[in-house]
Order: structure tokens, then sequence, then C-alpha cells
């Protein structure tokens, strides 16, 4: 991928513009239900006032459902960001290397024990933990590696989880069926606190804005990097070890969520270049933004019933997708 030039002047109208929709993407979430708020009843309870009810619904219930969706859509398109880079392919997503499967490994093994939301969670992060570790061991092997053997030591651990996964659910009893199939399509349903999501993200962020030149420049490939006084190896380790924390942090919140991490990063590239300090910030505003809308309408689209989020993304990834290609020959 090649590097395009700074524009500092475009850089603060476009963060700014992502930021507002960003807070409306969040409003229209937390007003939008079963009950509906209105825009002055919204600010009313902002302000410490309004009902008992609708105070109830924003702080209780849609408010950290929203933040979640938020973190999650945020760190899959920051992580989706930091693997196009380091596989230097556009088309390259936070799952790529398998780690949703190990993810997945670990959430339903721990749901077929029986265990409790917060085991399940834990299980689904070190599962991806493990998939991250295994994958890169893997290519590096006695040697080196490179962005080849990478993906496709991923693809062949991809392989192996989905084909465990599998094997899991088709041992699985049935009353845990549906639980287990809501957690592989993504599901906010049943999102625990959004603040380890978000400090993660905000952290990581703010670290790898310093970074934006040497990533800029291990985008034009490793050579060109190395010539330009960026240590290739330990750059090229921490986008790694960011993506993969980013990674499983998301499905650790919300399950498998698939496009967010490819779609938002592909489509800002097309729309703001590919300079890293504009895209990454602009990675978490925009992909926060697009899964707190999807998951709006998966809750609200056949209400009272609800539709796992995954399901929204995908189906408004695939046609977007397929067009940003079109646009983009």
């Amino acid at each position: 991928m090649a590097a395009a030039s700074y524009h500092t002047p475009r850089l603060l109208p476009a963060l700014a513009l992502l930021s507002l929709g960003a807070l409306l993407a969040v409003a229209l979430s937390v007003s939008t239900g079963s009950v509906a708020i209105s825009t002055a009843e919204l600010w009313a309870v902002l302000r410490g006032g309004g009902e008992p009810l609708h105070h109830t619904l924003i702080f209780d219930l849609r408010l950290p459902r929203s933040l979640a969706a938020f973190a999650t859509g945020g760190l899959l398109a920051v992580a989706g960001a930091l693997m196009q880079v380091l596989l230097r392919n556009p088309l390259a997503d936070p799952y790529v290397l398998g780690l949703s499967g190990g993810a997945a490994v670990g959430a339903l093994s721990a749901m077929l024990l029986g265990l409790g939301s917060a085991a399940v969670s834990g299980s689904a992060f070190i599962g991806a933990i493990v998939s991250a570790i295994t994958v890169f061991g893997l290519a590096h092997g006695t040697g080196s590696w490179t962005p080849t053997r990478l993906l496709l030591t991923g693809v062949v651990i991809a392989a192996g989880w989905g084909a465990v996964v599998t094997f899991m659910l088709a041992i699985a009893p049935t009353e845990s069926l549906p639980g287990m199939l809501f957690w592989l399509m993504g599901d906010l349903a049943y999102a625990r606190s959004p603040w380890p999501a978000l400090t993660t993200l905000l952290a990581l962020s703010l670290l790898l804005l310093p970074l934006g030149r040497s990533l800029n420049a291990m985008a034009r490939g490793p050579l060109q990097a190395a010539a330009l006084g960026v240590a290739v190896k330990p750059m090229e380790w921490s986008i790694y070890i960011a993506a993969s924390l980013l990674t499983a942090l998301a499905v650790t919140t919300a399950g498998s969520i698939g496009f967010v991490g490819l779609v938002v990063p592909h489509m800002l590239r097309l729309m703001l270049g590919n300079d890293q300090r504009l895209i990454l910030p602009a990675c978490a505003l925009a992909g926060g933004a697009l899964l707190t809308l999807a998951d709006t309408l998966a809750r609200t689209i056949i209400a009272p019933e609800q539709l796992p989020v995954g399901v929204i993304t995908a189906l408004l990834g695939v046609p977007t997708f397929l067009l940003l290609l079109y646009r983009s020959r």
C-alpha cells in the first residue's frame, strides 16, 4: 500500500465531523427502543432531571450497551487498519490470523461447562491471545517471518479453530445452542461493562498517534521503512501485539462481529488517503459509530425480538464493500 501525503488542515475538520457523527449515533441509540425518548427528554435526563423511567432506561440499560457497541466497533476498525499496515494488504481484517476462532473455542468451552458470563468473556480473551501467540510463533519459526507466511499460518490456524467450533456445536446440548450461535454471530445483548474496552481503545489510540510516521513508512514496505530509519522488527511486533489485543478485547465484549474491521479502514482510506495519523483516530470514531448504529437497528428492526448485531454488519458490509471495490477499480 502506498502512503499518501499528510495534510494537517484536513485532520481537524475530518475528526470533528466524525466525532459529531459518533455523538449522534450514541444519542440515537439511547433514544431508540420500546420506549422512545425525545431529544428534549434525553437532554433533561443528562442534566440530572427527567422522569425516573427515562433515567433508568438510559443509564442502566441503553447507554452501557451503546458504549459497548461503540468501543467494540472502534477496536475492530483500528485493529483492521493495523493489520492492513502489517500485512500490506488492504483486504486484511482483524480476524484474518485466527483470533476470532481461538476466542470462539474459549467462549464455547465455558458455555459447555455451564460457566457464567464473566468466565465466558475471560475464556474468549484467553483463547484469542493463545491463537495470536500460536500464529506468530509458527509463522516466525527459527527464522524471520514474511507477511505471506504470517497470513498463510493464520488461515491454517483459523481453519483448525473452525473445525473445533463445529465439533463443539455438534456435541452441545440443545438448550445451549442458541446462546452459542448468538455469540458466534456477534451479540451485544449480554455485553458486560464497556469501560475496559473504551479505556483500552482510548489508551492505544493515543499511544499509536506518535507512531504515525513510522506506520506510514511501514505501509511502504520493510526496505523503505528501514531506509527511513524505522526499526522494522520491533515495529512489526508492536503492530501485531496492538492489533491482537484490540481484537481480543472486541471479541471478548461482543463476540465475533465481522466486516467492521475490513470495511471501515478501507472506506476511510478511499476518502481520506492513507496517512495513519489521520486513519487510526478516524477508524476509532467511524467504527464505533457504525457498530452503534448497527446495534440500534439489530434491537429495533423486529422488536421486541433482537437480532445478533453481526447479522446487521454482514448485511450492510457485503454490499458496501463490493461498492467500494467497484468505485476503486
